[in-house]
């Protein structure tokens, strides 16, 4: 199935005029990229939200792309328009090089580990899910474009996301199309609280198979000081859940 390239074909000529320099936020959160607002929150486009990886073995859920990833994005997109890549290759790209950018990837593969995901998929590290195991995985947010509180990361509080319309909708109904796009059974790591209480909302709904996520699996954020006590608290739970997860997976290839 081919991608929707529709949104991305309009922004084109807004990403061609960046500077070549590091982007900062007067670049981006201007009116060019402005998608919609609501009260205080103001919701952007980024181009690496069109590609889904269809065929992905762990699907990996934050609440909503942050300033660092939204960065990354335009910046690997303007490359490749200057490159003259293919759009279906420019979103891939984006995808790739921006996903949980920075000290967060660092964190998410440690505490991946920890779980046993990469014990899971027979690697050596889930860093290798980034790296040349990518087509076991698929990244993603429950609110699918990145959304700033005056200016600042959304962080799935102040609103809640039952508090706003704008989110609910992003949420509870395009995201579930999106998952549904994934064939077959997938491991799905839920990022967080906020995350956690939309994917157990969409269990109870149907839309997605609940044994298969990881449930308290801790945001993996600098500023999460507490993710390490977290994680601690809920590893032999995890653990577990990723171990029938391997054990169905395997069974499946026989």
């Amino acid at each position: 199935m081919p991608l929707d390239l529709g949104q991305l074909k309009h922004y084109i000529p807004y990403i061609n005029q960046l500077p070549a320099t590091p982007l900062d936020k007067s670049d981006l959160l201007n009116h060019n990229f402005l998608m919609d607002r609501s009260g205080d929150l103001e919701m952007y486009y980024a181009p690496h939200n069109e590609y889904i990886n269809r065929h992905a073995k762990i699907v990996i859920v934050g609440i909503s792309p942050g300033w660092t990833q939204m960065k990354v994005a335009f910046q690997q997109a303007k490359i490749c328009l200057q490159e003259e890549t293919s759009l279906e290759q420019l979103v891939k790209r984006c995808k790739h090089r921006a996903r949980f950018a920075g000290v967060m990837r660092e964190n998410l593969i440690e505490m991946l580990d920890a779980c046993g995901v990469n014990s899971a998929f027979d690697l050596s590290s889930s860093r290798l899910l980034f790296k040349q195991s990518e087509n076991l995985l698929h990244t993603t947010s429950v609110i699918k474009y990145p959304v700033f509180v005056n200016r600042v990361n959304f962080t799935g509080y102040a609103p809640k996301i039952t508090q706003s319309p704008l989110l609910q909708t992003y949420a509870y109904q395009t995201f579930p199309r999106e998952i549904k796009k994934i064939d077959g059974d997938y491991l799905l790591v839920p990022l967080g609280q906020s995350v956690t209480k939309v994917i157990e909302e969409l269990v109870n709904q149907g839309d997605i198979l609940g044994e298969n996520c990881l449930f308290g699996f801790p945001h993996p954020s600098g500023l999460n000081g507490h993710r390490k006590k977290q994680l601690q608290k809920k590893k032999a739970e995890l653990q577990h859940t990723v171990e029938e997860f391997a054990y169905r997976l395997q069974e499946t290839k026989k």
